[in-house]
């Protein structure tokens, strides 16, 4: 029941941050730039203040679909960032441009979890069916020999949302840096106002905590099918 009760209320915590970061989004939405940059000339600005020439600032579509692409060399912003100019825009794009620095100079967490990128889509992708399947395979191979049953393909499934798990971790670190980096330069080139400079970093701030619910999430999980597996293998 104590797992059931963790889970909730780390779900409810996820709900709560992400209507948080929305309704701060929005507001921030209407600080609109003196400077009058649009998302796209703030991310171009940064990595040329960066020196950094050979990524190219993209737009897509969607809402909250804003990424950096290390294999193709690309900032790719929401429509809104995008076009918009006002300070959550800016905050984004910068955040954004976080990850293209920390690319250009080998920032090592983000290299390890490009490494684990590979690993993850497959986990993500068989996790929850060998899970599933090792708990009827378990249940299906129960005898008075063997109490617990075969836990093998329960295990595996345990291992691959492990993978999982981790990558959430350690895309910790990166976004909080590539946050840094952005509030850092935000302010050091006079990019944004003392004004505007607050709800960058509010909007950031709210951001991040959305990776750390995530990362709780996932941790929770793994432990509820890890209790699973360990338990049922004590009986």
């Amino acid at each position: 029941m104590s797992g059931y009760l963790l889970f909730g209320a780390i779900m409810l915590a996820s709900w709560l941050v992400s209507a948080r970061l929305k309704s701060k989004f929005a507001y921030y939405s209407k600080v609109h730039l003196r400077n009058g940059m649009s998302g796209k000339e703030v991310a171009e600005k940064m990595l040329h203040d960066n020196g950094i020439f050979d990524v190219q600032v993209t737009s897509v579509p969607g809402q909250l679909t804003d990424h950096y692409n290390p294999a193709n060399k690309t900032v790719n912003l929401s429509e809104a960032v995008y076009m918009q100019r006002n300070a959550a825009s800016a905050a984004v794009a910068a955040h954004e441009c976080g990850h293209a620095v920390q690319h250009a100079v080998g920032y090592s967490m983000l290299q390890l979890r490009s490494k684990l990128v590979p690993m993850v889509q497959i986990s993500s992708t068989l996790s929850q069916f060998v899970l599933f399947a090792g708990i009827a395979v378990m249940i299906a191979s129960r005898s008075v020999q063997n109490p617990s049953g075969n836990t093998t393909v329960l295990a595996i499934g345990v291992l691959l949302f492990a993978v999982t798990t981790l990558f959430a971790f350690v895309t910790l670190p990166v976004e909080y840096d590539a946050s840094n980096r952005a509030m850092k330069w935000l302010k050091d080139s006079g990019t944004v106002t003392a004004e505007e400079y607050v709800g960058v970093q509010d909007s950031l701030k709210w951001a991040a905590r959305t990776y750390v619910v995530a990362a709780l999430g996932s941790l929770a999980q793994l432990l509820y099918w890890a209790n699973i597996l360990f338990g049922n293998r004590r009986n």
